[in-house]
């Protein structure tokens, strides 16, 4: 194996006779090295908008949260959630509820999510870096409820930041059937005011569906005062969360989940990781093609050397040794591209992320970030080496042994 590997190091960087095997072997180390460049830009890529988009959940997304096993609800005074909430590595415990509700103003109407908070919400998370208006983030006063509208959800409507007419919110009673005659009766409703905010997290999912009020308001209006949707964590500096989020699930055990920010945004992230997995097949496949320019290069290579494989065959090389030469002769022509490939997508992403020359769309400030943002993985260089290495190895491992069968 030694042997065959030296001799096809010796063919490939060996003077030829016929300088169409140089020229064919370069359109080769050419054509793998730029599918190598477009695997590591476009996973770069993909890279850059998932941690943009995680950019954006972390401003309203609790470090972790603790959601029911079954159903939608859990008991507010559970032991074990008490548990949780002594433990030290713990600096805010929040409870929260969520359910949707109908919201009128003047002639408008929208489905919405009421998601209920306690006082502590903003020790939770770092929602006063994505409010917009000049009021104040506050949830009740007195006799009086705030509801923080997303930024969409609030165009909408039609209020605004601020609004001076109340927000009229709706709920179906539980356990009730409606009265066809008068429906209104099987609702339960209530008014919020208008802190003067609103909030961006940039995310439709957020700006366009989110209400942010007290958790004694949501409690009243679904009729679930003693009920919560979740419990959301805060984890002290010092500490690991995934080590605290291990040390939490021992103790709830199968009754709760414990989510981390990812795992609160699976969907978009699922999707996301969906649509890299599909380009990078895709790009495989191109690469795959690509290899067949070593196939015509190794078989013009088989060709010349014939009078050397005939001396060694006599001097004692076997035909699978002779099989393994041209087929090491094809893995290093791609591996040379693949170095290549990666070294110049490297460098484009780096361009990228200093320059940002690819732009997002006609004028600057018209998209979230003006340019495709880029993050380079070394997990994912890896893994398209490996690929190049693989694919280009499935191309040629036929083709060198019909072709050594058939000249040789």
């Amino acid at each position: 194996m030694n042997l065959s590997s030296y001799i096809a190091r010796h063919y490939l960087f060996s003077k030829k006779s016929h300088n169409a095997i140089n020229i064919i072997s370069a359109i080769s180390v050419c054509g793998v090295a730029l599918a190598t460049m477009a695997m590591v830009c476009t996973m770069s890529v993909f890279n850059g908008f998932e941690e943009l988009v995680a950019s954006f959940f972390t401003e309203i997304d609790a470090q972790l949260k603790i959601v029911p096993d079954k159903g939608k609800t859990m008991d507010a005074q559970d032991p074990l959630l008490e548990k949780i909430a002594e433990m030290p590595e713990v600096a805010v415990f929040s409870r929260t509820l969520e359910e949707q509700a109908l919201i009128t103003v003047d002639d408008k109407q929208v489905m919405v999510t009421i998601k209920g908070v306690e006082d502590n919400f903003e020790q939770l998370t770092d929602i006063r870096n994505i409010l917009y208006g000049p009021g104040e983030f506050i949830l009740h006063a007195d006799v009086l409820e705030y509801g923080v509208l997303g930024i969409q959800l609030a165009m909408e409507l039609g209020v605004g930041a601020s609004f001076d007419v109340p927000l009229q919110v709706y709920a179906p009673r539980r356990g009730e059937k409606i009265n066809l005659m008068n429906p209104l009766t099987g609702f339960r409703q209530d008014e919020l005011y208008s802190p003067g905010v609103v909030f961006v997290v940039k995310q439709a999912k957020y700006d366009a569906n989110y209400v942010l009020t007290s958790l004694g308001f949501a409690g009243r209006l679904f009729d679930m005062v003693d009920r919560i949707s979740a419990v959301e964590l805060k984890i002290k500096p010092d500490y690991s969360v995934d080590k605290v989020k291990e040390q939490i699930c021992q103790i709830l055990g199968n009754k709760y989940r414990v989510l981390d920010r990812y795992e609160q945004q699976d969907d978009v992230f699922k999707i996301m990781k969906v649509e890299k997995l599909i380009a990078y097949f895709f790009l495989s496949f191109i690469l795959f093609i690509a290899c067949f320019n070593i196939i015509g290069s190794v078989s013009m290579l088989i060709i010349e050397k014939r009078t050397d494989v005939v001396t060694l065959q006599n001097l004692g090389l076997l035909k699978k040794d002779v099989i393994n030469i041209f087929r090491f002769e094809g893995v290093m022509i791609s591996g040379i591209g693949a170095f290549i490939g990666i070294f110049v997508g490297l460098l484009l992403c780096m361009i990228q992320q200093q320059y940002g020359l690819l732009t997002l769309g006609n004028s600057a400030g018209s998209m979230v970030v003006d340019a495709y943002p880029v993050s380079v993985h070394v997990g994912d260089l890896l893994v398209v080496f490996a690929t190049v290495i693989i694919v280009s190895g499935l191309a040629i491992w036929w083709p060198v042994r019909y072709l050594v069968r058939q000249f040789l």
